[in-house]
């Protein structure tokens, strides 16, 4: 699987570009604010109908424009796909895969994986929990378009439950409903702890191989999912915590409450592990990524590195880039010394200047 071209117009910076990519190694270099990180977003949204920063539609489009269009053409398995998207202001996005529109992003999900590196990346160790879960869920939601389904209806069952809670002072009827709310939030919710614990027991056995090689075999790592209450107890826990809910007015159990830690030689490098372990740890959960989309989907994906190469020392550096030769890999950077310096093969280079493409 690799990705042939992306066409952007009115897309944030750009007014009209077309990228060509190599199979290999494409590095993106240019002055900070020039649009290169854009790229990699619209690629991202290519692979999941949304962007990596959380940005709405309306921020994506040019400042003075009324939409943004999106075209890639990708190969997979020797035939080209092209996924089109239209971001429209004030209005619902259209998405179409070789000229047909689908109407869920279920429907998109899974034909181009794509694994993203980023300087934030690097900090999901040691900030809080929600990073955590985005991180895992961003990565089911690309492997398994139930567990996006199910995801999905949680949270729309979170948001009806905590207006609910919110409104019961104005409405103590209200509260008679929470039954029919809270038996859909554990069905649901089962679904994902279970997924999530699935997942992180797969990405194990990959990570501690990972990490393994990369410290020289000096320290062994092992991620242990933390759900914030069992499969078992998930309703019981529910209904003892009903007066606290309404109290507080938010629902204070489910899995939207998960947590991972990441344990390296018996110690918990959340709280105690120096930055060198956290970005090292950070670093092994991205290659991992690489390994586990192989292993699901037997396809291999398309690696995005945004200015993370600056963020690395040069064990580090030279770690990644040795490890990605048969990866199509696209690379943002503000220059090419650590290239150049490291002797790194790059196959092609493209300058972006102000929304603009400049070809070596």
């Amino acid at each position: 699987m690799y990705i042939k071209s992306i066409q952007l117009e009115g897309y944030r910076n750009y007014n009209s570009e077309i990228i060509c990519f190599d199979k290999g190694t494409n590095v993106l270099y240019g002055d900070n604010a020039q649009g290169k990180t854009n790229v990699l977003e619209a690629i991202f949204m290519c692979a999941t109908t949304k962007s990596h920063k959380g940005s709405k539609d309306k921020e994506i489009i040019g400042f003075d424009k009324e939409e943004a269009h999106v075209s890639m053409v990708l190969c997979k398995s020797f035939d080209d796909i092209k996924i089109d998207i239209l971001l429209r202001k004030d209005k619902t996005k259209v998405v179409a895969v070789n000229g047909s529109k689908i109407k869920k992003a279920t429907q998109l999900l899974g034909i181009l994986n794509v694994v993203l590196f980023s300087p934030e990346d690097l900090s999901i160790i040691k900030n809080g929990p929600s990073e955590r879960r985005r991180f895992v869920d961003m990565e089911l939601c690309q492997l398994d378009p139930i567990y996006l389904y199910n995801l999905s209806k949680y949270n729309k069952i979170i948001d009806q439950r905590n207006k609910l809670i919110k409104d019961h002072f104005n409405n103590s009827e209200l509260t008679d409903t929470l039954d029919i709310w809270d038996m859909q939030l554990v069905s649901y919710g089962k679904l994902i702890i279970e997924k999530r614990k699935k997942f992180i027991e797969e990405l194990n056995e990959i990570i501690k191989q990972v990490h393994n090689k990369l410290t020289n075999g000096k320290e062994e790592i092992e991620l242990i999912y933390e759900p914030d209450v069992s499969v078992e107890n998930f309703e019981k826990e529910l209904k003892k915590h009903r007066d606290k809910d309404l109290k507080y007015k938010l629902t204070s159990v489910g899995p939207h409450r998960d947590d991972f830690s990441f344990v390296v030689d018996g110690i918990d490098i959340r709280k105690y592990g120096s930055q060198g372990q956290q970005r090292t740890a950070a670093l092994s959960l991205k290659l991992s990524e690489i390994e586990i989309v192989k292993k699901i989907t037997g396809h291999v994906p398309v690696l995005l590195l945004d200015d993370v190469l600056s963020e690395l020392d040069n064990n580090r550096q030279n770690y990644l880039l040795s490890t990605i030769g048969d990866i199509q890999t696209i690379i943002t950077c503000t220059g090419l010394d650590d290239f150049v310096n490291n002797n790194f093969q790059i196959n092609k280079v493209i300058n972006v200047v102000n929304g603009s493409i400049i070809c070596s």
